[in-house]
C-alpha cells in the first residue's frame, strides 16, 4: 500500500546522503551480468524487423556497433551509483515551471514527458522523473508526442526520430517502464493521458526554441492545478539557465562561464534501472504502422543510406570518431579529410548524450591534445552558445535578431546590384556557376549532412546572390532544415545567422553586399584545402545563368 506522501518540489533535488559504494562483491556479479547484457544487445541489434512499416526497417538499420564502449558505459554508470536514488543530482539541473510546487496526489504515475532527448541512459530528465518515482513509491511511464508535421521536417528526419523511439521503447520495456507514443499534440494529448491516469507530477525536458518551448507553456496552461511541471535541462551539459542570465554577445564572453562550472557539472551518470513500482493497469501497446501511416511530412526527401538512428549507433559512430581523433586538432576545417565526429544527427535528436561523448574523448588529452580542446570548444561551449541565443532572443531566425551593427550595414548594402541571383530553385537544384557551392548542396541533399566549414562559405554565397538579405536567410533556413539531419536546430539558426547576419561575430572591412559582415570566396577556400577533390567527389558543375 502507498501511503500518503508530500514532497516539496521546490526543495529541488531529491538529495540523499552519498553513501560508500563497495562494490568489491557486487561489480563480479554485474560484470558478468553486464557481459551477457552486452552480448545480449548484441544479437538483438542484429536483429532487423521484417515489417515494412517499423521503426527498424525505415531507417535499414543494421547491427554497426561493436558493443565495446556501449558496454564500457554501462559499467561506468554502475561505478558510479547502483540507482540515481544513490547519486547527489545538481539541483540547478532543475527548474518548476507550474504555480503547484508540491506532489500532494501520489496514486501515481510520474511522468516523464519526452521531447527533445530521446534516450534512456544518460539523461537527467529521465534519471530525475525515476529519481522522484523512487522517493514517492510511484510507478514510472514514459510519454513522447508524435505530431504529423513539424517545421520543415521530411521523411528523412521522421524516419531518424522514429527509428531511434522504437529503440527507446524496447530499452523501457525490458526496465518494466512503460513508454507511450502518444498521436497529436502535447497540449492536448499530455494533459489527458495524466487526467485519464491520475498522474502525480510530469518532468519534461528542455528545448529553447519557440515552438517546443510553446507546447511546454500549453502544457502547463492545461495540466490541473494540482499536477506539477519540472523541467530539466538534459542536452547540456551546464544548464542554459545556469550558464547565463543573457543573451552573450559571443564564444569569448560565455567560455568562461561555462568552463568554470564544468567541475560541478560535467560528471559520470548513473543508470537509469528496472523499475520496481509498477503501473497497475495496462497501457496500450506502440503502433509503429500507425504513426508512421498519421505523418503529412514531405516525403520527396528520404533517408540517408548507411546513416542508422538509435543510442547503439551513436556509440558505433563515437567509438569511429575516437579512433581518428588524431585528425580533428589539425584537419577539422578540410572538408576533403574525415576529421569531423559526425555526431550532430543523434546529438539533435538527443540519442546520444553530449556531455558522454565529452567524457569519453577526454580519455583521449593525454596523446591529442589540441584535438580533445578543439572537441570539447565545439562540442560544449558552441554548442551552449547557440542554446543561449535562441534562448535569450525570440528573433533567432530572422533579421530582428541581429545586432545593431549587422542590421545597419546589412541595410546599407541593400541595393547593391546581385550578379548573379538566383532563386530557391536554382540554388536547391544546384544550378549556380559555382561548382563548388553546387558540390556542397550535393552532399547536403544526399547524405543529410555539410561539413561545417562549408556551411558558412555556402550560406554566405546564398547572401552573395539572393535579392535581399531576408531571401537570402530564408533560403539558407530552408535548404538546411529541409536536408539536413541537424536541422531546425540552435546551431543550424545561429550558424545562418553568424553567416549572414554576423551574429557571434564581429566587423570586418567593407564591402559590396555583405557590408561588413564576414566574406568568404572561392580563392580563399582553394588556399585552405584541395577544392578540385572535394568537387571531383560530389561531381558538382558550373551552370551559367541565362
Amino acid at each position: 500500500m502507498l501511503q500518503s506522501v508530500r514532497y516539496s518540489c521546490s526543495q529541488g533535488n531529491l538529495i540523499t546522503n552519498p553513501i560508500k559504494r563497495l562494490f568489491a562483491m557486487k561489480r563480479a556479479s554485474k560484470s558478468k551480468e553486464t557481459s551477457e547484457s552486452s552480448k545480449k544487445s548484441k544479437n538483438d541489434s542484429q536483429e532487423v524487423s521484417s515489417d515494412p512499416a517499423s521503426a527498424s526497417s525505415f531507417s535499414k538499420t543494421t547491427s554497426t556497433t561493436s558493443n565495446s564502449l556501449y558496454s564500457t558505459f554501462q559499467e561506468n554508470r554502475i561505478s558510479c551509483a547502483l540507482d540515481i536514488s544513490q547519486f547527489q543530482f545538481k539541483k540547478k539541473r532543475v527548474r518548476i515551471l507550474s504555480n503547484v510546487k508540491e506532489v500532494d496526489d501520489c496514486r501515481g504515475p510520474i511522468v516523464y514527458w519526452m521531447s527533445r532527448d530521446m534516450r534512456v541512459q544518460d539523461n537527467w530528465a529521465f534519471l530525475y522523473a525515476q529519481r522522484l518515482a523512487l522517493k514517492l513509491e510511484l510507478p514510472l511511464v514514459v510519454v513522447f508526442c508524435l505530431v504529423p508535421k513539424f517545421l520543415n521536417a521530411t521523411i528523412r528526419h521522421y524516419k531518424f526520430l522514429l527509428g531511434g523511439l522504437e529503440e527507446v521503447a524496447a530499452e523501457c520495456e525490458n526496465l518494466k517502464i512503460p513508454f507511450q507514443l502518444l498521436m497529436g499534440p502535447a497540449k492536448d494529448r499530455v494533459p489527458q493521458f495524466v487526467e485519464k491516469n491520475g498522474v502525480a507530477a510530469v518532468v519534461c525536458d528542455f528545448a529553447p526554441l519557440r515552438v517546443p518551448m510553446q507546447w511546454v507553456e500549453d502544457v502547463k496552461n492545461n495540466l490541473a492545478d494540482t499536477v506539477p511541471l519540472i523541467q530539466v535541462d538534459a542536452h547540456n551539459v551546464v544548464p542554459v539557465w545556469v550558464a547565463s542570465d543573457k543573451q552573450e554577445y559571443g564564444a569569448r564572453t560565455i567560455r568562461n562561464k561555462i568552463n568554470t562550472k564544468l567541475g560541478e557539472f560535467l560528471t559520470e551518470f548513473p543508470p537509469v534501472v528496472e523499475h520496481k513500482y509498477k503501473l497497475k493497469k495496462n497501457l496500450d501497446s506502440v503502433d509503429w504502422k500507425k504513426a508512421y501511416n498519421s505523418l503529412e511530412c514531405d516525403m520527396s526527401v528520404d533517408a540517408v543510406p548507411g546513416v542508422n538512428p538509435g543510442y547503439k549507433a551513436a556509440c558505433a559512430q563515437l567509438e569511429n570518431f575516437c579512433r581518428r581523433i588524431r585528425l580533428f586538432g589539425e584537419k577539422r576545417n578540410d572538408p576533403t579529410v574525415n576529421a569531423l565526429s559526425g555526431l550532430s544527427p543523434w546529438f539533435h535528436f538527443g540519442q546520444i548524450s553530449v556531455q558522454r561523448c565529452v567524457l569519453a574523448v577526454r580519455e583521449y588529452k593525454g596523446k591529442h591534445k589540441e584535438s580533445v580542446e578543439a572537441f570539447c570548444e565545439e562540442a560544449i561551449v558552441r554548442r551552449e552558445l547557440a542554446d543561449n541565443f535562441c534562448y535569450f532572443n525570440k528573433n533567432y531566425d530572422n533579421l530582428k535578431g541581429l545586432h545593431e551593427w549587422a542590421a545597419k550595414t546589412l541595410n546599407d548594402h541593400r541595393k547593391d546590384k546581385r550578379t548573379p541571383c538566383y532563386s530557391l530553385e536554382e540554388f536547391e537544384t544546384c544550378h549556380t556557376h559555382d561548382d563548388f557551392w553546387n558540390s556542397a548542396q550535393i552532399q547536403l541533399a544526399k547524405e543529410g549532412k555539410m561539413h561545417g566549414f562549408l556551411r558558412m562559405y555556402w550560406a554566405k554565397k546564398i547572401l552573395e546572390w539572393s535579392e535581399s538579405p531576408e531571401k537570402a536567410l530564408e533560403i539558407a533556413i530552408l535548404l538546411n532544415d529541409k536536408y539536413s539531419l541537424d536541422g531546425r536546430d540552435p546551431n543550424g539558426y545561429v550558424g545562418c545567422m553568424w553567416s549572414i547576419g554576423g551574429i557571434h561575430d564581429q566587423g570586418w572591412a567593407e564591402r559590396p553586399i555583405f557590408g561588413k559582415i564576414r566574406y568568404m570566396n572561392y580563392q580563399g577556400c582553394k588556399r585552405k584545402f584541395d577544392v578540385k577533390a572535394f568537387v571531383a567527389r560530389y561531381g558538382g558543375k558550373v551552370y551559367n545563368k541565362k
